[in-house]
C-alpha cells in the first residue's frame, strides 16, 4: 500500500528536493505551505502530490490530517534567517515554536508513525572545539538557534517516533536569492548577473556546506529506517572560509569582479563544521556531493533559478 507523507514547507527550497526524492520512491505527498518563500514552480505536476496552501502559523489545518490520513510527517516550514530573528524575534517564536507545537500536537492526535523535522547548527552558538558532535554543549547565539533548540525539546518531550537532523548551510538549485539566504545562493545570483558582492567580516569565518540532494537522500533513509527518538548532524564534515569560497566560485563563473567587506552581523557564528559520522553510520547509501560537483550543479542550473 502506498505510503503517504505530509510535508511542511514542501514547495520551499528543500522541501521541494524531498518531494522529488520521495516520488521517486513511490510515495504519495501532501504538501501544506504558504508560499512565503517556496513556489509552486518548484513542485513536479504529479498525480501523487496534493497541494494546500495554508499557514501552519494562522490557519486551521486539521482538517487535513482527517482527510489525508498521512502516515508521516516531515517539518520543515519554519522562519530560517538569524537576521529576521534578531530583528523580530515574537515572529521566529511563533513559526519555529508555537506552529511547531501545533504541528506536533496533530501529529499526535492522527497518530503519525513518524515525525521528522530540520533543525540547524544554530543550536551549537560558539563551538569551543570543531567539528561539533550531537553530544557538544548547545549554547545558541541568536534568537534563530533558541527557537530552534526549543522546538527539538518540544519534540523530544511530545512522544511520538521522532528523527531531528540539524543541517549544516544547505546549499543548491532552487535557493532563492536575498539578503536572507545562504551564502552560495546570494554569490550564485550575483555572479550570474555580474554584480557587486560584500562578504559581512574579514571573510575568514569557516562553514560546513551541505548539499541539498545529500539532505534529500538522508531524509528518505531515515523515513524508510527503523531508527526513531534520535538527533542527528547532517553536514559534509568540511569547513571551508567564505574568502576561499568566493575564490572558487569566481573561477567557476568567470565573475570578474572582487569582494567587498562589511561588519560582522549580529548573532552569526563564527566558526561552524558538523561531525556527520553518527549520520553516516546509521543511514546507508546516502549521498556525499563534493562541495565544488555540488557547486558546477548549481550553476548549470541558472536557466531556471529562481530569484526573489
Amino acid at each position: 500500500m502506498q505510503k503517504k507523507v505530509l510535508i511542511t514547507g514542501g514547495a520551499g527550497f528543500i522541501g521541494s528536493h524531498i518531494t522529488d526524492k520521495l516520488l521517486e520512491l513511490g510515495y504519495s505527498i501532501v504538501i501544506i505551505d504558504n508560499l512565503s518563500s517556496g513556489t509552486l514552480k518548484n513542485l513536479p505536476n504529479s498525480n501523487n502530490v496534493t497541494f494546500y496552501k495554508l499557514d501552519i502559523n494562522t490557519d486551521d489545518i486539521e482538517y487535513i490530517f482527517e482527510d489525508e490520513k498521512p502516515d508521516f510527517c516531515i517539518h520543515l516550514a519554519a522562519q530560517t534567517s538569524v537576521l529576521n530573528s534578531e530583528l523580530d524575534p515574537l515572529f521566529d517564536a511563533k513559526m519555529n515554536i508555537v506552529s511547531s507545537i501545533n504541528i506536533l500536537r496533530l501529529c499526535k492526535k492522527y497518530n503519525i508513525k513518524k515525525f521528522i523535522t530540520a533543525s540547524s547548527a544554530a543550536v551549537y552558538g560558539m563551538p569551543k572545539q570543531l567539528p561539533l558532535k550531537e553530544i557538544s554543549e548547545t549554547n545558541p547565539i541568536s534568537f534563530y538557534g533558541i527557537s530552534k533548540l526549543t522546538m527539538e525539546k518540544y519534540v523530544e518531550l511530545f512522544d511520538i517516533p521522532y528523527i531531528i537532523f540539524r543541517f549544516s548551510n544547505v546549499y543548491g538549485p532552487r535557493q532563492a536569492s536575498s539578503k536572507e539566504s545562504g551564502v552560495i545562493a546570494i554569490f550564485h545570483n550575483a555572479m550570474l548577473n555580474s554584480q557587486p558582492i560584500k562578504i559581512f567580516g574579514d571573510g575568514e569565518q569557516i562553514r560546513d556546506f551541505v548539499f541539498v540532494k545529500d539532505i534529500a537522500s538522508i531524509v528518505s533513509q531515515s523515513l524508510k529506517s527503523d531508527t526513531i527518538n534520535q538527533t542527528f548532524n547532517f553536514s559534509s564534515n568540511t569547513g571551508i572560509t567564505i574568502n576561499k569560497l568566493f575564490r572558487i566560485m569566481k573561477d567557476l563563473y568567470n565573475y570578474p569582479l572582487e569582494a567587498s567587506y562589511l561588519p560582522p552581523r549580529e548573532g552569526d557564528i563564527k566558526n561552524s563544521i558538523l561531525d556527520n559520522t553518527k549520520a553516516f553510520e546509521t543511514f546507508k547509501n546516502i549521498e556525499n556531493t563534493a562541495l565544488l560537483d555540488g557547486l558546477k550543479v548549481l550553476r548549470d542550473y541558472k536557466a531556471t533559478f529562481v530569484t526573489t
